[in-house]
């Protein structure tokens, strides 16, 4: 009797052991399932994701082509310049049309003028462009601060609805229900971290690639002042 017994103990273990199934969630079902206002957080955090990577591509052709510059330009309107062919060089600037081109298509429509003058000229150019290069950068970088704290306010609206049902049941609500809701509140603080992250990334991509172009302008117009003052010696 006592063989059949765990014989019969051991039938019963095995029976219910296939009734543990392991619980899978996808990705979509812990988006989803975040109730109407953690719907509503990640649905802003794909629009700032969307425009975030729009920016950062829009951003990054335009300073790749900016960046496009020839390494004989210099010596060009250099020969243009001492030989008094001033339109031959505008329009070699104009051709180009790139930041450095257009500041030294600036100072070479005011030669003739003091110095200083010029100096003045291709400095306002200079900032001119730094903001046309810096445009819509500064968004790159809200999107990167104000992401992490928007999920972040969705986990903390999911812990008070959460918190709200177990004292609105007089502390009888299931645990599982309760975890269900806090890891799904928890959701919107990755979702908000993901999108501040690759906005931080791409924005200081961009900050060192303006900084490279900024940094060619500034030498050009040092060679071109410079290039003024060469009769002058």
């Amino acid at each position: 009797m006592l063989s059949i017994f765990i014989q019969d103990g051991s039938e019963t273990a095995e029976n219910l052991e296939p009734l543990v199934q392991e619980k899978t969630l996808s990705i979509m079902e812990l988006l989803m399932d975040g109730g109407m206002a953690g719907q509503i957080i990640i649905g802003v955090l794909f629009v700032l994701l969307f425009t975030a990577v729009y920016l950062y591509f829009e951003r990054l052709f335009a300073i790749k082509a900016a960046t496009d510059y020839d390494v004989n330009f210099m010596d060009e309107i250099r020969n243009n310049v001492s030989s008094g062919n001033l339109e031959a060089a505008k329009v070699l600037c104009a051709k180009k049309n790139t930041p450095v081109s257009r500041l030294t298509e600036k100072g070479i429509s005011r030669i003739g003028s003091p110095l200083e003058d010029i100096n003045t000229a291709i400095e306002n150019a200079g900032k001119l462009e730094v903001y046309k290069l810096e445009k819509n950068v500064s968004i790159l970088a809200t999107i990167a601060g104000a992401a992490p704290m928007i999920g972040f306010l969705g986990t903390v609206i999911g812990m008070v609805l959460a918190f709200h049902t177990l004292a609105t049941s007089s502390g009888q609500a299931e645990m599982g229900t309760l975890a269900e809701g806090i890891y799904t509140a928890m959701t919107t603080t990755v979702a908000g971290l993901i999108v501040g992250i690759i906005a931080y990334i791409g924005y200081n991509h961009i900050v060192v690639k303006t900084d490279k172009v900024v940094h060619q302008m500034e030498a050009t117009a040092v060679d071109f002042l410079d290039l003024l003052n060469e009769p002058a010696s």
